[in-house]
């Protein structure tokens, strides 16, 4: 039988981290207070999920364990602790603030034993505070650590109200920052105002990447802003979209605006590339006015062709007018008409005799004179 590890998973902020920790053989559910071992000692948590069972191939490294379930007595050292804290803020910021130090104070944490204090601080570039720690340690009789952190980091431990009226995510659920880009909000149609789009903490709302992956499916299916379209009633162009419901808004053919829904568009640009069948010509007004049988009796028309021919055969041809005229006299004898291609050599034109060329005797070049 395979040997498996019994995993808890433990928080010990709210929405901060989730770390997992041997349970053993303690029977734990969520949202119990326990006591666990940490590299830096031991510390109050809180159960965030029911115990899994997991292989030991699959568990964490430098796995540590939960030593026990909560007691009174803890919970009141946890109180006494949060009191400390408080005094111990108050004393660092008067320190701060007669040094002069360019730092600004977010809070300060004791650990549940009570050996260590945690000062978290923010400030644009590196501080020397090492005569503010021994001022500290003087004061609270106990070692000191000093924490810079990021404007993100400040505003989940610190917590408020967002532009939309709630709790800040980082401070109330969301556990790790994701980033986030001005793309995401040009994707959603906001206006890249930075007091809109910019949370507590000066930086992008995490809110933007809650609905990108939804916003970025649905803009495909929609064509581009100032993208040429035609229609059935002429060309138009897109100047407006609505992603989440789908709809177009187009210029169309003689200013006017006209919005229409993605499957209509579609369907209103494949009537309009499908090729308009020819027109079949328009027949007289005559033969379609008059009966049938009116068109029966009626001889067909001549084309200029036949016509022609008709002319051809009742006018005739000269030659045989002549010879009707001559037939009442005698008949005169018929004289055989030489071919037309042999010519007699009477009737050939003598070739033209070239003169000779007379050779005159002056020099080719008058300039150059003979001795």
């Amino acid at each position: 039988m395979t040997q498996t590890l019994k995993l808890v998973s433990v928080s010990f902020h709210c929405a901060g981290k989730i770390f997992d920790f041997d349970a053993r053989d303690l029977q734990l559910s969520s949202g119990d207070k326990v006591i666990v071992e940490t590299e830096r000692g031991r510390a109050l948590g809180t159960v965030v999920n029911s115990p899994r069972e997991t292989p030991p191939a699959d568990a964490p490294p430098k796995l540590k364990s939960v030593l026990r379930l909560a007691t009174e007595a803890d919970l009141a050292m946890a109180t006494s602790n949060d009191e400390k804290e408080k005094e111990a803020i108050a004393y660092c910021r008067a320190r701060i603030r007669e040094r002069g130090l360019d730092m600004k104070l977010v809070r300060a944490e004791y650990l549940f034993d009570g050996s260590k204090v945690l000062f978290y601080f923010t400030a644009e570039g590196r501080i020397d505070f090492r005569d503010l720690v021994r001022d500290l340690a003087q004061q609270l009789r106990t070692r000191i650590e000093m924490r810079q952190i990021g404007v993100r980091d400040e505003a989940k431990l610190v917590g408020g109200l967002g532009v939309c009226g709630r709790e800040l995510c980082c401070s109330s659920y969301l556990r790790d920052f994701a980033p986030v880009s001005v793309k995401m909000a040009k994707a959603q149609g906001l206006a890249l105002n930075p007091t809109k789009i910019s949370g507590q903490c000066g930086r992008l709302l995490c809110c933007l990447a809650y609905e990108y992956e939804n916003y970025h499916e649905m803009r495909k299916k929609l064509p581009k802003l100032g993208k040429k379209v035609t229609l059935t009633t002429g060309p138009a162009e897109v100047i407006s979209l609505d992603i989440m419901q789908q709809l177009v808004t187009l210029s169309c053919p003689g200013g006017e605006r006209c919005r229409m829904q993605i499957e209509a568009l579609q369907h209103e640009i494949a009537l309009a590339a499908k090729p308009q069948p020819a027109a079949s010509p328009e027949t007289p007004p005559q033969a379609t006015e008059k009966p049938q049988s009116v068109q029966e009796n009626q001889p067909a028309k001549k084309t200029r062709s036949q016509a022609r021919r008709a002319r051809q055969r009742r006018e005739p041809t000269t030659q045989e007018t002549t010879q009707s005229t001559s037939a009442p006299t005698a008949a005169a004898p018929k004289q055989a008409a030489p071919p037309r291609n042999e010519e007699s050599p009477q009737d050939k034109p003598a070739k033209k005799r070239r003169r000779p060329r007379r050779r005159s005797n002056r020099p080719k070049n008058p300039d150059k004179t003979t001795s």
